[in-house]
């Protein structure tokens, strides 16, 4: 079993931080990232789990577009920025099958820290936008099988 935590693409400024839309730099990022998933062969999972954010949502649409996968997007309550990271670990732990998480920082870095160290904090890995984090679980905890963050690509 394993999960791929993914932080949102770049999105443009905006008085409304619900409604921001992914930018021009966010799109081209995020189709990126998914050109290499998909060519590695390194994506599978059954759901894309997502914030009610536009700039998760988009970011999730996109890579199903582009991996051309047939994982279906489920808004997930919790993955806000701020939302306490017990909650998203609870649902994780129930989980027997893979699902991605698109969400926000600092949650996203919180909730790797409790999944793999046992405690959100101090956080122990930086999520930057557009970056992939896949943990597998391996016994009763998770193991960081690989990272990898748009700058590389």
């Amino acid at each position: 079993m394993h999960i791929y935590l993914i932080r949102h693409a770049h999105a443009l400024d905006g008085e409304n931080d619900a409604a921001r839309p992914l930018s021009p730099k966010g799109r081209k990022q995020i189709r990126a990232v998914a050109k290499l998933l998909r060519e590695a062969g390194a994506f599978e999972a059954r759901e894309i789990w997502h914030s009610p954010l536009r700039r998760a949502h988009e970011t999730a649409g996109v890579l199903v577009q582009r991996l051309r996968c047939r994982a279906r997007l489920k808004e997930v309550s919790g993955l806000k920025p701020g939302d306490a990271v017990d909650t998203i670990a609870e649902k994780l732990g129930d989980l027997r099958h893979p699902v991605a998480v698109v969400g926000h920082e600092p949650h996203l870095s919180a909730l790797a820290s409790l999944l793999v160290a046992g405690s959100a904090a101090p956080v122990r890995f930086k999520m930057k936008k557009c970056a992939v984090l896949r943990l597998d679980r391996v016994g009763g905890g998770w193991s960081v099988r690989w990272h990898v963050s748009p700058e590389l690509v």
